[in-house]
């Protein structure tokens, strides 16, 4: 078994994709804090600040709650993108060889990528449903949230996972 230290440390090149990723995660995590701030002088003091598991408000706060999510992807933002300039010390599900370092550190990066790209564009959806239930008669997240932000989150887990466990020739 190697240890950390044996692993190479390579720098990635960025494939049109991770380009695609790393450029998308930055317009959602720029757009979710525009549309905080263009919208908060606006609300009413009260806003929904939770949801049940079938997407219902079941609870309100004061309107300052809505910075909740924008400061909670900001964090999440600069962990993950910090983390993810060091893929040598990441978890992964076989031992790292020079042969496959850079294809084991090219998904294990873009799966990060993926990752945080979907928090916050889950965040800013869950906020934008937030703002619109305070103008309009609008029902919560919707029955169908829960299955989807599952499905956005666990698939590309399984799958990046999948792609690192196939054997090598």
């Amino acid at each position: 078994m190697l240890v950390m230290d044996a692993r190479p440390k390579i720098k990635l090149k960025l494939s049109a994709i991770d380009k695609v990723l790393e450029i998308s995660g930055w317009l959602a995590f720029i757009a979710i804090w525009i549309m905080t701030i263009m919208t908060f002088s606006h609300l009413p003091n009260t806003i929904p600040t939770h949801y049940n598991l079938a997407g219902k408000a079941d609870s309100v706060g004061g309107k300052v709650t809505i910075l909740l999510l924008p400061v909670l992807s900001t964090i999440l933002f600069i962990v993950l993108t910090f983390i993810n300039t060091f893929p040598y010390l990441f978890n992964y599900p076989e031992n790292i060889t020079a042969e496959d370092a850079e294809k084991q550190y090219l998904y294990a990066t873009r799966l990060i990528r993926y990752l945080r790209l979907i928090i916050v564009v889950i965040f800013g959806y869950i906020e934008y449903r937030t703002i619109l239930s305070t103008k309009v008669a609008v029902v919560g997240l919707g029955g169908w949230f829960i299955f989807i932000f599952l499905g956005l989150i666990f698939i590309p887990i399984i799958y990046f996972i999948s792609r690192m466990l196939k054997k090598r020739p």
